[in-house]
């Protein structure tokens, strides 16, 4: 038999039993369309969370009062034997491993202008803070670099604020009573939107020190300090640790990595990817089990046609090759028509809840077809070695 009869023979059957050929097929396609409808939203949320994570860059490092690994996690908000102090903060500056840094303490507090009053987040920060958190000024401009201890009662704010506060005026120059402490307003910040949940724009940033004194903090809550793309950054977090060791006399402190956190947090997002793809996976098994019954059943229903094919020379090689191609073909087309449908889903999803983030990477498109193609392969090769192996004889006596 010829290679071009054998795929005439192939395709001419799979085309003869069409609705018995479109039910199987489904079961492949259903499963295609889970895998790839799943991971497309599991793919497409690892990367908003990274993109999420990373929007204010990989080389950054966090520290927070009190050491993780001795008291079991960061106490950084409820203190710990020694705070992190602006004079800490300060000498770090002076590392020249060090780019930029932000000594940090956060609260809530009422803001009041006029007769416009609500609660917003309030940041006590440093001049270099924006250059930390790769934030933009839209009009005036941001914080000074005045004495830490002594810095003037300025306040940027956040752009929802600015609206919800002074609506369309220009509020440069105006007075904003923060915490009931007034300070004259010299920047608006650009509009950031919200990370994770938390709205960067519905926010104010006054200085540090007078964060301390507003919030009555004894000390930092966190440092953040940018570090060079050429430095390493074991080589960062040993100078920092060894100077903040040598002003504390122990490490009382915890350094978090902003690399360290992706990588973690990549590898946990990348196992939540593989179970969602492996949930919708177990679809596609049962695809393969159809195609195992129908198989198994076009094998009985065709055993006279068999001992034909064997009578006129056809070898028992060309036919297992017969029915395997059948099994592959039902798998690959089932295959195709469950991408299709998997893609034009998650897209569907998209268009209706734009917040819903889906991807679609070609590997996992590559990889759900394949899958496909294997599980057909090994559903028929049962049914295709049974044919195989009939006798053309007695195959033919059923006739």
């Amino acid at each position: 038999m010829h290679f071009a009869d054998l795929l005439r023979l192939t395709t001419s059957s799979f085309l003869s039993y069409r609705m018995r050929s479109f039910l199987t097929g489904l079961g492949i396609a259903v499963g295609v369309a889970a895998v790839i409808l799943l991971t497309s939203i599991g793919e497409g949320l690892q990367r908003f969370v990274l993109a999420e994570f990373s929007q204010f860059g990989t080389h950054l490092i966090s520290i927070q009062p009190g050491k993780t690994q001795t008291q079991g996690g960061s106490v950084g908000i409820f203190g710990s034997v020694r705070q992190l102090s602006l004079d800490d903060a300060a000498a770090l500056a002076r590392l020249p491993q060090v780019e930029a840094l932000d000594p940090t303490v956060t609260g809530n507090a009422e803001v009041r202008a006029q007769t416009r009053s609500r609660r917003t987040m309030v940041y006590g920060v440093g001049s270099a803070m924006q250059r930390v958190w790769k934030m933009k000024v839209d009009s005036g401009q941001f914080l000074p670099a005045d004495d830490a201890e002594q810095a003037r009662a300025f306040v940027v704010l956040g752009s929802k604020v600015r609206t919800e506060i002074f609506g369309t005026e220009n509020p440069l120059g105006a007075y904003l009573h923060v915490g009931g402490v007034r300070y004259r307003v010299i920047g608006v910040m650009e509009s950031k939107g919200q990370m994770l949940g938390f709205d960067l724009d519905d926010a104010v940033y006054i200085p540090t020190a007078r964060a301390m004194e507003l919030f009555n903090r004894p000390g930092l809550m966190e440092i953040h300090l940018v570090y060079p793309e050429n430095l390493s950054l074991e080589r960062v977090e040993a100078a920092v640790r060894a100077l903040l060791i040598a002003r504390h006399g122990r490490e009382d402190f915890t350094l978090t990595s902003q690399q360290q956190a992706l990588e973690v947090l990549g590898s946990v997002l990348d196992v939540l990817t593989f179970a969602v793809g492996a949930l919708g996976g177990i679809s596609l098994v049962v695809g393969g089990v159809g195609i195992l019954t129908i198989m198994t059943m076009a094998v009985a229903e065709r055993t006279g046609e068999i001992g034909l094919l064997r009578a006129l020379g056809a070898q028992r090689q060309q036919v297992l090759l017969l029915f395997l191609g059948e099994a592959m073909l039902l798998a690959a087309a089932g295959g195709l028509a469950g991408l299709l449908l998997g893609v034009g889903i998650a897209q569907g999803l998209h268009a209706l809840f734009p917040a819903l983030p889906v991807h679609t990477p070609l590997g996992f498109a590559v990889l759900a077809e394949s899958s496909a193609l294997i599980i057909g392969l090994l559903a028929g090769v049962m049914p295709a070695r049974r044919a195989a192996l009939l006798d053309p004889v007695e195959a033919l006596r059923t006739e």
